[in-house]
């Protein structure tokens, strides 16, 4: 038997704002009419035929509303919900926060006649909303309840209450309704949620103009996996810090909701939480299993490129190839010196990424993978910042999560494979050695193909950030007099001073070293039938170029005969095709502002990918005329 519209269905929800989690609700169908988009919600009008009430999807709806599963006009059924005030109008708005699609959508909107009984005066749905006294529809007998008074109760009553009477804490939700993170919004009033402390940022100090101050925010968790930032300023920071443990979970009231900075936002949710000194947070005893663990997204290595120098962090998981001791690094901004390591992972795209480490994942977590870097342990990572240094980079933030050697899934089949082939496999890093083959690569060197032209006549290119684009041009000029490397150290690359009475000098690792390495940092002349330009080239994408290291064209310099080598090896380069990824920027010099064009990536030619691009260019011309 097909379901239909239940009567008096707006009624009902009106009369019960805030359900009992633990208790069945009776079956509420309604359809959806107006149905909207805003940003990553859905606004909608529930409809029962007499009445219509403001309602809203929150942005978990998107998927279920794109597939056509839920649909305008359509009926679902509200399983669960959460009923909103919004003071500035007087009227109440409906967060369906669990539901289920009933029919697709109707031909029309579903409208009945309702008739007061006193009055024998046929009303409008849109009237019976406005009617305080009881209104009873014809043939239903189901009368409308008065509004309920709810009462509110803060984290520290509820804990109160448990600890009092000793009742489990899965039967929390009886005393008091905990509201799902998906239905808070800022037009809320007081509301309690019970959530798991999944991430724990470092307490951070600032300056401004109205002084100094502290903050530290954390990534809480509910039971249905939906997340939320919270941050604390100054005493609220103080007050919190120490009490936030991670892993534990919390009931947690009294907090304010503003819509999230997309900037600094860390989390998929529309809106971001903050704790200031009065806020309550109390422990939840026996509970730790209750809420969800740390969730992953992980990208594969070779999938990265599309991530560069982009706000979205991302969470990967690798196996351990190389440990670097940690160095010193001196901030710019306010000369403080932190520590930084780097390591190497790997995954089973046989691509490896270099990960940059900072502060206390550098001294603790750190520490830890190069006492077993001989093991070769496992690492999965969450919220990375993906940046361009050598092509692709990643390092860490203060939000950032180190595992090591976790027991999921994911890590238990890196580490199968990784035993069985992966530890005799040939890898290559994701950045010196990005091809059009790859997933990342291909659209690296295709979709956005510009000439040297688009790139010299547009100055104002690379103002505010770098741009990026893709060509494909010969070098034709090379320098033999420039200076095209520099001394280096072996441990962090870095460019290395004569030491006092021999060796060299590291400022980043603050040690001597007997030996150092030559890496490449030059420029050369490109050209394409637009026009030419200087392009800035280091040392993987030369090593490219030349086919050899900096150290092995130096001794080529150094050799004396007739055949000048290292000559005929600049020649060698000179009039060979590549494809160059490339960013632009501006810098300063002798105050005058100048174009940096800098090559990120340099692979050969695939003359057949190159000949499918121009049959695709051909045909867009063809359609176009």
């Amino acid at each position: 038997m097909a379901k239909s519209i239940t009567p008096d269905a707006i009624s009902t929800i009106l009369s019960n704002p805030s359900p009992d989690s633990s208790s069945e609700l009776p079956e509420i169908i309604v359809q959806v009419i107006d149905l909207t988009p805003i940003g990553n919600r859905y606004k909608f009008t529930a409809n029962d035929g007499k009445m219509k009430l403001k309602a809203m999807f929150p942005s978990s709806f998107s998927s279920e509303i794109n597939s056509g599963n839920i649909q305008n006009l359509g009926l679902i059924q509200v399983i669960d919900y959460t009923l909103n005030d919004i003071p500035s109008k007087q009227e109440k708005y409906l967060i369906v926060t669990k539901c289920e699609a009933v029919s697709p959508a109707l031909e029309v909107e579903f409208k009945t006649e309702v008739k007061s009984e006193e009055t024998g005066i046929l009303l409008k749905p849109k009237q019976v909303v406005e009617i305080q006294n009881e209104v009873k529809g014809e043939g239903t007998g189901i009368f409308l309840k008065p509004k309920q008074e709810i009462v509110a109760k803060s984290a520290a009553q509820i804990v109160n209450e448990q600890h009092g009477n000793m009742a489990p804490a899965a039967r929390m939700a009886m005393t008091r309704r905990v509201h799902p993170l998906v239905s808070l919004n800022p037009y809320q009033g007081n509301w309690t949620i019970k959530v798991r402390l999944t991430n724990k940022g470092t307490m951070c100090t600032y300056k401004n103009a109205r002084g100094e101050g502290c903050v530290f925010n954390v990534e809480l968790t509910d039971e249905d996996g939906t997340q939320i930032q919270a941050t604390m300023f100054n005493e609220a920071a103080r007050k919190f810090y120490e009490k936030f443990q991670l892993g534990k979970v919390y009931y947690i009231s009294k907090g304010a909701l503003k819509v999230a900075n997309k900037q600094f936002k860390t989390v998929q949710n529309d809106y971001e939480m903050t704790l200031n000194e009065n806020s309550e947070v109390e422990e939840a005893s026996n509970e730790e299993t209750f809420i969800p663990e740390t969730k992953f997204k992980f990208v594969e290595i070779e999938e990265l490129g599309p991530y560069v120098n982009g706000k979205e962090l991302v969470d990967v998981i690798g196996v351990v190839q190389s440990v670097s001791p940690t160095m010193s690094i001196r901030r710019k901004s306010n000369n403080d010196v932190v520590p930084k390591r780097d390591i190497t992972i790997a995954d089973k795209t046989k691509k490896t990424v270099v990960v940059s480490l900072w502060n206390d994942h550098a001294t603790n977590v750190g520490q830890e993978l190069l006492d077993n870097a001989d093991k070769f342990p496992i690492v999965a990572i969450k919220s990375l910042k993906v940046g361009d240094f050598q092509g692709v980079s990643l390092s860490t933030l203060s939000k950032s999560i180190v595992l090591v050697n976790p027991e999921t899934p994911e890590s238990q089949k890196l580490r199968s494979w990784y035993d069985s082939e992966g530890k005799g496999a040939s890898m290559a890093s994701i950045g010196s050695d990005i091809s059009p083959s790859s997933k990342g690569g291909a659209r690296s060197m295709y979709y956005d193909r510009v000439s040297l032209s688009h790139v010299t006549s547009n100055p104002s290119l690379g103002e505010d950030k770098p741009s990026f684009f893709s060509i494909r041009a010969y070098i034709s000029f090379i320098k033999p007099d420039q200076t095209m490397w520099y001394r280096a150290c072996k441990t962090c690359n870095k460019k290395v001073t004569d030491a006092i009475g021999s060796g060299y000098w590291c400022e980043g690792c603050q040690k001597n070293d007997d030996e150092c390495s030559l890496r490449y940092i030059m420029v050369v002349k490109v050209s394409d039938a637009s026009g030419e330009a200087w392009l800035s080239v280091f040392n993987e994408q030369a090593e490219r170029i030349f086919g050899c290291s900096a150290d092995e064209l130096d001794k080529l310099k150094s050799q004396e005969g007739e055949e000048n080598l290292f000559l005929q090896k600049l020649k060698g380069a000179i009039w060979v095709p590549h494809l160059f990824r490339i960013s632009v920027a501006q810098h300063e010099y002798m105050n005058e502002k100048r174009q940096r064009i800098t090559a990120r990536a340099v692979v050969p030619v695939d003359f057949a990918a190159e000949s499918r691009l121009l049959l695709e260019e051909i045909s867009k011309m063809k359609t176009s005329q």
